[in-house]
């Protein structure tokens, strides 16, 4: 019975085994270097932030008003009434917060 490693009489020898894992780790290689590049500027799996993070874009307009606000630019009644304008130009119900 001639088996893989014996290769005195002309076989592949144990070498042969390894090509599977030269294989595995060219497509993992690959793989990884899409997920680096390509795939994060799309947002990748969880959207535009990361793991548990939701909400709007870091440039929306909800973004830079709650900036403005935590800076101090706009007082609490200016903040809330900005909101509530974008809150409807946006589509987005049920997060007013009172403001009339």
């Amino acid at each position: 019975m001639q088996t893989l490693a014996h290769f005195g009489d002309g076989g592949p020898g144990p070498w042969i085994l390894l090509f599977p894992l030269v294989w595995a780790l060219i497509i993992g290689g690959g793989i990884a270097l899409l997920r680096r590049t390509v795939w994060r500027g799309r947002g990748g799996r969880y959207g535009r932030g990361g793991p548990g993070q939701s909400g709007p874009a870091p440039d929306s307009p909800i973004t830079v008003l709650g900036h403005r606000f935590a800076s101090g630019e706009i007082d609490e009644d200016e903040y809330w009434r900005r909101l509530s304008v974008l809150d409807e130009q946006f589509g987005r119900k049920g997060s007013e917060g009172g403001a009339a």
